[in-house]
């Protein structure tokens, strides 16, 4: 709750209706979990190297060895990657033999993301 009582006026403290408004807009806030899960998110998503790997998963499952191959990056690098990816909800995975296979848990990311940056 933003104040308790309307009668505060003067200069530079909110009215009765400021206090109102204040209120309503702070209870259309996400609760601490979401905001924070969506802070990992975009955590998550800020690094290019991650960013590439949602690019590269666009194109449908991939396993780790061949993400490996198209970054030109070590397994134990690529590995890190994905699973701040994974644990942000961003990926899906199966193991198949030693190889673990990659997907997006949302098809359109790419699209949202480039939305949200108006990327050509």
């Amino acid at each position: 709750m933003i104040m308790k009582a309307c009668e505060i006026n003067g200069q530079d403290k909110p009215n009765c209706n400021q206090i109102e408004n204040l209120e309503r807009i702070l209870s259309e806030i996400p609760d601490e979990d979401i905001i924070q899960k969506n802070a990992d998110i975009i955590k998550a998503l800020g690094d290019p190297t991650r960013l590439k790997i949602i690019y590269l998963l666009k194109h449908g499952e991939l396993c780790v060895c061949e993400i490996m191959a198209i970054l030109d990056k070590p397994q134990p690098t690529v590995s890190h990657h994905l699973n701040l990816l994974k644990n942000a909800g961003l990926l899906k995975w199966r193991k198949e033999g030693v190889w673990i296979h990659y997907k997006l848990s949302n098809p359109k990311l790419p699209e949202n993301l480039k939305e949200l940056v108006k990327n050509p």
